[in-house]
Formats: C-alpha cells, sequence, structure tokens
C-alpha cells in the first residue's frame, strides 16, 4: 500500500489550533494590596472578577498583603499599592494603580476578548 500525503492544513486551521493552545495556557498573577482598606477590596474584586470572566479555568491569583508581607514588596520590586504582576507566562507584566480598567489589564495580559 502506498503512503498518502498528509493533507496540509489550511491558514485558517493552523490559527484555530494556535488559539486554543493560547487558551489553555495558565496565566500566574500576583496582586498586591495594602491591608483591607476599600481600595485594596476593590482591586481583588475587581482582578478576580476579570480573571473569572476571561480566564476562567486557566490562571493562578495569589494575593498578598504589603502590611503582613513587607519583604514581598522587596523581592518583587512593588512601590505602589494595588500592583498587579503577570508571572507567567514572560514577559512579566506591572499593572500599577486602578484595577478596574480591564482593556488595559487584558492588553497587558495578551487576553484577546471576541466582542458578541
Amino acid at each position: 500500500m502506498a503512503n498518502k500525503p498528509k493533507k496540509r492544513k489550511s491558514t485558517t486551521e493552523e490559527f484555530e489550533e494556535a488559539l486554543k493552545r493560547e487558551q489553555k495556557r495558565k496565566i500566574v498573577l500576583r496582586l498586591f494590596v495594602t491591608g483591607l482598606t476599600p481600595r485594596s477590596l476593590e482591586a481583588i474584586d475587581e482582578v478576580r472578577n476579570l480573571c473569572e470572566e476571561h480566564l476562567k479555568g486557566r490562571y493562578e491569583l495569589e494575593i498578598v498583603d504589603l502590611y503582613k508581607e513587607p519583604l514581598a514588596a522587596k523581592k518583587d520590586q512593588v512601590f505602589a499599592a494595588p500592583t498587579l504582576i503577570k508571572l507567567l507566562p514572560l514577559p512579566i507584566r506591572k499593572f500599577v494603580g486602578d484595577m478596574t480598567k480591564r482593556e488595559k489589564i487584558l492588553a497587558g495580559l495578551d487576553v484577546h476578548v471576541v466582542s458578541k
């Protein structure tokens, strides 16, 4: 029997497969806050909601209270709170301040939102 040559995938099929692989990547985040202040609680809620809406099942979120772990700020070079750091996949990215700017954060996380 002769071996049939493999059918070459179309560009669209290759793109869709790459998109599926991309969507399976786990994103590792660390959010630095200062205690249970209103601003910290808002940042926590915003980041959790954003993750659940756009990254459900493919993210890890660690919340660090700088009052309880002040050395963590030095280790991760955090100078203000709230600060969200994307640790993985590389490159590392930092978002400082207002966590309600979803479009900016999603763009920085390389999360592409498809309008419905």
